[in-house]
């Protein structure tokens, strides 16, 4: 059974464990005889070593992630919170729960409503910086690739703060909040980071029609596209990393499974327990920012001399 990242003064009680873990996992020897021996091994260093060997990597990514950036996570804003809200959204806050307002329907029902929150939180992504674990999982990426190796990184999340951070190959399961397109034609379109001055803003593709955001709302489908490139990518890779995401949304919570069944070796990086944690090869509790620095300098940094 897998195993959350434990004070490195328990692993004094468990060598045998440490042994089978590693060495049926298919790890060189020398991380069997360091595990066996070495009281400062844990998890985060058996993780840089399978990170350092893989030739094809996906990471997963979920709201935990973005929150550290100060991004409020979709499912935890409530009414509850409203009075953190600038005045002219309270009361919208304060009377829709917001897993209503991303429908189809509220647009039809309410376009100016639904607009003018996207707008709102179109701003705020835009106000916000990628933080340590965004710029890690980009370094990571360009170690991957640097020594011939693929890397993918999935995301659920719609604000494109790993593009930001450098990040390449992105796929956006649930679309992105930056870009809106044409409920017509549904061209999108790349906005100037300033408000709309009109809500709902007019679409310049069509006559009549609208723009709505770029994002996938409740009842609609994932982009085929990314779900194929996703697919494509689990099928194939053989370390997966599911980080700040909490592995009951599908089909993105499938990924792990499909990753598992293909054996790859499987890692979750979350502040808390998850439905993964159990399943997963390692898993490490913490913020993202930072363990996914120490395990980019671990996998990928030299040796001091």
């Amino acid at each position: 059974m897998p195993r959350c990242l434990l004070p490195r003064s328990l692993l004094l009680f468990h060598p045998l464990l440490a042994f089978l873990r590693v060495f049926f996992r298919g790890a060189p020897w020398h991380s069997v005889f360091t595990s066996l021996y070495d009281p400062a091994v844990n998890d985060l260093s058996l993780a840089a070593s399978r990170l350092r060997q893989a030739r094809s990597v996906v990471a997963i990514t979920g709201a935990g992630i973005s929150a550290e950036s100060g991004l409020r996570t979709f499912r935890g804003s409530t009414a509850a919170s409203a009075a953190e809200l600038p005045r002219d959204m309270q009361a919208l806050w304060a009377e829709f729960d917001p897993q209503t307002l991303a429908t189809p329907e509220a647009f039809e029902a309410d376009p100016e409503k639904v607009s003018r929150w996207y707008d709102w939180r179109r701003l705020g992504c835009l106000a916000a910086e990628p933080n340590p674990g965004h710029l890690a999982l980009a370094a990571i990426e360009r170690s991957v690739t640097a020594s011939g190796g693929s890397f993918t990184l999935l995301t659920q999340n719609v604000d494109r703060l790993h593009h930001r951070a450098g990040s390449t190959n992105v796929v956006e399961l649930h679309g992105n909040i930056i870009q809106w397109r044409c409920t017509s034609t549904h061209r999108v379109i790349d906005l100037p980071p300033e408000p709309f001055a009109t809500f709902p803003p007019p679409s310049p593709f069509a006559k009549g029609a609208l723009l709505r955001p770029h994002v996938v709302w409740f009842g609609e489908m994932l982009p085929p596209q990314a779900l194929e490139a996703a697919a494509a990518a689990v099928q194939s890779c053989d370390l997966f990393l599911s980080i700040g995401t909490s592995a009951v949304v599908y089909p993105a919570a499938g990924f792990l499974h499909a990753a598992r069944q293909n054996n790859a070796f499987t890692i979750e990086i979350n502040a808390e327990p998850t439905a993964a944690s159990r399943i997963v090869d390692i898993c490490i509790q913490g913020s993202s920012g930072d363990i996914l620095p120490s395990l980019a300098n671990a996998a990928f940094s030299p040796p001091s001399s």
